[in-house]
């Protein structure tokens, strides 16, 4: 009776030129910080130099270059790393959309966050999430998306990005100004938890 030989354990084939580009745009999608290609790498599991052409083939490819069609979003290199962002002349109708077609309320999560962005701007999305000991990615994500809040600054050293408030909010509010939030401080337990120098 014979005995089959050991099989060796199937691997994937090796990702291609174009697989890899699918891959690194298909993160991108859903990257809520910019993303450096050294991380982009560690993800994709593929060389750095690799990874590197990929996003200058994906910056020309949404460019239009080439030929192709002009995207309505950009990939672009915002403190040290890669993200997609709408283009800038479709800001006005992205902004439509999503006050006319999101016209729900929001969450106690979304307010409670909202609420720490307005007393604690600009802070960046780790601090938030340091102050309600939850993870608040989807909760910005949806106020970014609102036209709630916006990206303020992305901090040098870390890379963070600092989001504060918009004009909107305080339109939503009914207010003019930060100045007129009412104070928190009376609100809180010992007057101090997470926002030790709100007024």
């Amino acid at each position: 009776m014979a005995i089959d030989a050991p099989r060796d354990t199937e691997r994937p084939p090796a990702p291609t030129t174009t697989n890899l580009d699918r891959r690194l745009e298909a993160i991108l999608m859903v990257a809520d910080e910019p993303q450096s290609v050294v991380s982009l790498a560690m993800a994709l599991a593929a060389p750095v130099k690799a990874v590197r052409a990929a996003i200058d083939g994906l910056i020309a490819d949404f460019d239009g270059e080439g030929g192709g069609i002009r995207r309505g979003f950009e990939l672009r290199e915002v403190g040290g790393g890669w993200r997609i962002y709408v283009r800038s002349e479709f800001d006005d109708v992205v902004q439509d959309f999503v006050l006319t077609q999101n016209p729900t309320r929001l969450s106690q999560a979304a307010l409670e966050t909202l609420a720490v962005i307005a007393y604690k701007q600009p802070i960046s999305r780790g601090a938030v999430a340091s102050i309600r000991a939850v993870n608040v990615d989807s909760v910005v994500r949806t106020l970014l998306g609102r036209g709630l809040i916006t990206e303020s600054f992305t901090d040098s050293e870390t890379g963070a990005i600092n989001y504060a408030t918009t004009d909107l909010m305080l339109a939503q509010l009914g207010i003019n100004s930060l100045d007129e939030l009412p104070h928190i401080s009376p609100l809180l337990a010992d007057g101090s938890d997470g926002f030790d120098d709100v007024r």
